[in-house]
């Protein structure tokens, strides 16, 4: 895994916080937009969750004409929708857009909820006036799904309020695995995410509390990075990353948790806005 290299297969992250964005100087060098990941698949684009990151992935998509996109949901919660109306590629009539989400109850559907979300009066522009071509593409995590030619992406559901949807992305004999949001148990590893990521490359990880934290934050459905790490020795990962940061974690306190997290597993990344991994 490097930073620099083989651009065929990579991850850029556009957003890296959990909850709600936090710009300001004191989390400028990791970043304070909330979730949005681009992953490239040589000349294709998958883009997980919309948090306010994806606004500044959608400027830099914005010269090329007859954009084929995908985005899959882990979930519905704000923090990874609330960028969603700022895309502006769903704006143009040359773009093809396909919005996947496998975490809704059965009888909901994610062009309902999306539709409510850019609705007044919580929003003035609704989705109808989006002129992309959007195909709306439910499914129930667990399922397999094969967006494009060469591309394998494997799901399973996560422990988190409401649901939420794990994604492995296979390329080139290579995989990314994307685990946010999600609680651990007390008493065992999630043995379906282990056996999603088992010997990825790359696996994200949602790491929004310290162990010193989580007591007060039960069942508020998010993890740790030391659960992360046990997950990540568990299923042979070749790099862990940090990532959906604690809002109330700014540039310091997060130089603190990437220690540990390297101390405890060597070769661990914390995810920064503007970083790209390859696999």
């Amino acid at each position: 895994m490097s930073e620099v290299g083989d651009f065929n297969f990579s991850v850029h992250f556009w957003g890296v916080r959990g909850s709600i964005a936090c710009p300001g100087l004191q989390t400028a060098r990791y970043g304070g937009n909330t979730s949005c990941l681009e992953i490239r698949c040589g000349d294709d684009v998958l883009i997980f969750d919309a948090g306010t990151g994806i606004r500044n992935l959608a400027k830099s998509l914005m010269g090329p004409k007859n954009l084929e996109l995908d985005l899959f949901l882990t979930h519905t919660h704000f923090d990874h929708v609330c960028g969603f109306p700022f895309f502006a590629p769903a704006f143009k009539s040359d773009t093809r857009l396909r919005i996947w989400a496998g975490h809704l109850s059965p009888g909901r559907q994610i062009n309902e909820v999306l539709g409510y979300v850019m609705r007044e009066p919580l929003w003035p522009v609704q989705l109808e006036y989006m002129a992309a071509k959007i195909s709306f593409c439910d499914f129930i995590a667990g399922e397999v799904l094969r967006p494009k030619d060469g591309i394998v992406v494997r799901t399973t559901p996560l422990n988190h309020t409401n649901g939420a949807t794990g994604y492995r992305i296979e390329y080139d004999d290579r995989s990314i695995c994307y685990i946010t949001d999600t609680e651990h148990f007390p008493d065992r590893l999630n043995q379906d995410i282990v056996d999603l990521i088992k010997g990825t490359d790359i696996f994200i990880y949602d790491c929004t509390y310290t162990d010193d934290e989580y007591p007060d934050h039960v069942d508020w459905g998010h993890s740790t990075w030391r659960e992360g790490v046990k997950l990540a020795k568990e299923a042979d990962v070749k790099t862990f990353v940090v990532f959906h940061h604690n809002p109330d974690h700014d540039d310091d306190a997060m130089d603190s948790i990437a220690t540990s997290v390297m101390a405890a597993l060597p070769g661990s990344v914390v995810a920064r806005e503007g970083m790209t991994l390859c696999p």
